[in-house]
């Protein structure tokens, strides 16, 4: 069973006004209109997929790791890599790496998208970010981490969110469903306050590093069916956002032939 502790005292860095999933914090007048239910455009309504093999869809996932370049990189000024100047790729970008992506089917558009990593096996958090966390990294076949998520950098501030609510439920569907009770993520901290208050059962790991807007914290989210019931109906989204069935065929065609 996971330790529980109470939340690190607020870190007076923190200047972020609107959190990813549209969040405000009290006293802003910067707040966006949200838009109910998933994104959609004259082409039809977005769809959330599994991508879990770099065959399955090359078009979508490039599209991903350009957008991805694009915000991190271009935007934001991470010091990430680029290995052909256009997509951003690291080392936990492999052909069996796990994406829930939001795009436009008719169309093949990525709008949003975010990379699962299991806490078994390497990743951002347990392989850089461990002095985060006062207790340790949480490990275990039931716990995942969420890094990588972005939205397409086309978007209205409004489609955003529409976006990343609809990712999020997605997030909560795949972990009832595969067996997740636990989020891990690292986040900067202008983000950490919205995050907390937006209705996740999530708490920080330990004392957030850096300054200023520069300044890192990592949370553990704690996945339930209530939560997913109430954001699902806060948010007006649909019964079902993700579908049962995982985008891998090469894979799938194997297993098969082999049966």
């Amino acid at each position: 069973m996971a330790q529980r502790r109470q939340p690190p005292p607020a870190c007076p860095c923190c200047k972020g006004n609107i959190c990813m999933f549209g969040t405000a914090r009290a006293g802003t007048s910067h707040d966006i209109t949200a838009i109910p239910g998933p994104w959609e455009d004259a082409n039809g309504q977005a769809r959330a997929i599994r991508l879990h093999h770099r065959g399955a869809v090359p078009a979508l996932r490039s599209a991903m790791l350009r957008d991805r370049k694009i915000v991190l990189i271009d935007r934001l000024g991470w010091d990430l890599q680029s290995p052909d100047g256009l997509h951003e790729i690291d080392e936990y970008d492999q052909d069996e790496t796990l994406y829930l992506i939001v795009h436009q089917p008719e169309t093949g558009r990525h709008l949003g998208s975010v990379r699962l990593l299991p806490s078994t096996a390497p990743h951002l958090l347990g392989d850089h970010f461990a002095h985060l966390c006062l207790d340790g990294v949480p490990r275990g076949p039931d716990v995942c981490e969420i890094t990588r998520l972005v939205t397409a950098p086309g978007l209205t501030r409004a489609e955003a969110l529409q976006v990343r609510r609809q990712l999020s439920i997605a997030l909560f569907e795949h972990a009832l469903e595969a067996g997740i009770t636990r989020y891990t993520m690292v986040t900067h901290m202008p983000w950490l306050p919205s995050l907390l208050s937006i209705g996740w059962d999530a708490e920080p790991l330990g004392m957030p590093a850096g300054e200023g807007v520069d300044a890192v914290a990592a949370l553990q989210i704690f996945v339930n069916a209530a939560t997913l019931h109430r954001l699902r109906a806060a948010w007006a989204m649909p019964p079902r956002v993700l579908p049962t069935a995982w985008l891998r065929p090469e894979i799938d065609r194997r297993e098969q032939a082999a049966s």
